[in-house]
């Protein structure tokens, strides 16, 4: 038990201000998981601006179903919780519905699970239409059958409905309005995805390389998309510090145009219906050419946020032929120890400090192969009569060299398959040009599962 000497009286009654913080440890659980999980929770807590002013971490050998934890520890949490004049009581494990309910009959407080702090995190931080959408969504699934509890989310209000009578027919009335609502939000999140897939589309008639950085919250994404384009985009160490996808153009040796999305971050224990709720904005990750994962190598536990990452992305329908690379990021703070960790995690691991840039050119040398694996690279001889051709080609394509010679224009340029069959012909040397075909879009098409 882990416990802060704070009882003094709140400022505000009428506010929650203080949290008393629940963890569990299983024989399941890695050793010192339970621990590591609940300083998360802490941070997420704190995100909300609720003082953590008090924390118990339980041993749990087998879960009960009325309350998780039994009977005994139930009344040794509320007792310290209502000594220490605590508002809410937060548990890192997830509670059912009716958990919650007894819990808050017998605390006369509310119960809230990790889930719930998460989505009220993410509800603080959304900013555009489609968070909100994705966000309101996913509160009120998560919400629905858990109408008869005391309170909802971090609000003192009490809830409605009852049993029997009038109560009964109130929470009908109740069940069928957020039924409604819920309606209501898949629709506009369904135009939202409409846009968002109009905008691609737009951004595809001109085919330009596309990479999605993603990782665990907090990992450094916005920091190291920041240090690549020269975006202003927030970066700050706290969790969710950015839900919104932002998308900015890297340019590259060569003058190689790179467009690269910084996604929301991912976190252990994610609710289902965020993942869900969330789809809209992590697909920019499925439908990019190629993906960075960033890691924090100085992160306790780099094994399980590695794997969090990628359970995630393939709940999503991230395939296993994505290519993907791997970078650890804060090198300038991390020990011998936690850089040994990662090279055993990932032996081919880009190791990099977005905040100083040490490591970055590794980085945009293996962007670069990603890209010429992807779109393929080949030399012109255009005649000077097909200048039309390399007009296009500057529209379409990357040109890496162009020098006139007496037959034609001879350039060294990359074409995505898609665009190739006009400019076949001109191969030089002349090729098979079905064969040249099935290659490249065989590539295109590995790239982009």
């Amino acid at each position: 038990m882990a416990d802060f000497l704070d009882n003094t009286p709140k400022k505000d009654p009428k506010r929650v201000e203080r949290a008393f913080l629940v963890g569990v440890q299983t024989s399941q659980m890695p050793t010192g998981d339970g621990e590591e999980l609940l300083n998360e929770l802490q941070e997420l807590v704190e995100n909300l601006q609720i003082n953590v002013v008090g924390r118990n971490l339980v041993n749990l050998r087998a879960p009960t179903p009325a309350t998780l934890i039994g009977s005994g520890k139930t009344e040794e949490i509320i007792a310290h919780a209502k000594e220490l004049n605590c508002d809410v009581i937060v548990f890192d494990e997830t509670l059912s519905p009716a958990q919650q309910r007894n819990w808050e009959k017998l605390a006369e407080m509310a119960v809230i699970d990790r889930q719930e702090v998460i989505l009220d995190v993410f509800a603080d931080r959304a900013q555009t239409r489609e968070a909100v959408i994705q966000v309101a969504l996913a509160r009120m699934e998560y919400s629905l059958p858990r109408l008869t509890r005391a309170w909802t989310h971090l609000s003192r209000q009490g809830g409605k409905g009852g049993m029997g009578g009038e109560g009964e027919t109130q929470l009908e009335q109740d069940r069928r309005l957020v039924n409604d609502r819920i309606t209501r939000l898949k629709r506009e999140l369904v135009d939202v995805r409409k846009q968002r897939g109009v905008q691609r589309h737009k951004r595809q008639r001109v085919p330009v390389p596309t990479c999605a950085i993603v990782g665990y919250t907090n990992a450094g994404k916005s920091s190291l998309l920041n240090t690549l384009t020269g975006a202003h985009v927030l970066a700050e160490d706290k969790l969710f510090a950015t839900l919104d996808p932002t998308t900015r153009q890297l340019i590259l040796r060569g003058n190689q145009k790179l467009l690269v999305t910084d996604t929301v971050g991912f976190i252990r224990r994610l609710p289902h219906g965020l993942v869900e709720a969330f789809k809209a904005t992590l697909e920019e990750a499925l439908v990019a050419n190629f993906l960075i994962h960033v890691l924090d190598v100085t992160a306790p536990n780099l094994a399980a946020h590695h794997e969090t990452t990628m359970s995630v992305l393939k709940e999503l329908g991230a395939d296993d032929d994505k290519r993907i690379l791997t970078v650890f990021n804060k090198v300038d703070a991390a020990t011998p120890a936690q850089l040994n960790t990662a090279h055993l995690l990932d032996p081919n691991g880009i190791f990099l400090s977005a905040r100083t840039g040490h490591g970055l050119d590794n980085l945009v040398d293996q962007c670069l192969e990603l890209i010429a694996d992807a779109f393929g690279s080949m030399e012109l001889l255009i005649p000077h009569s097909r200048y039309d051709l390399i007009a296009r080609l500057h529209a379409i394509g990357h040109v890496q060299s162009e020098e006139q010679e007496d037959e034609g224009v001879r350039i060294h340029t990359r074409i995505p398959p898609s665009q190739i069959a006009p400019f076949v012909e001109f191969i030089d040397p002349p090729v098979d040009a079905p064969a040249v075909v099935a290659r490249l879009s065989k590539a295109q098409k590995a790239a982009q599962v």
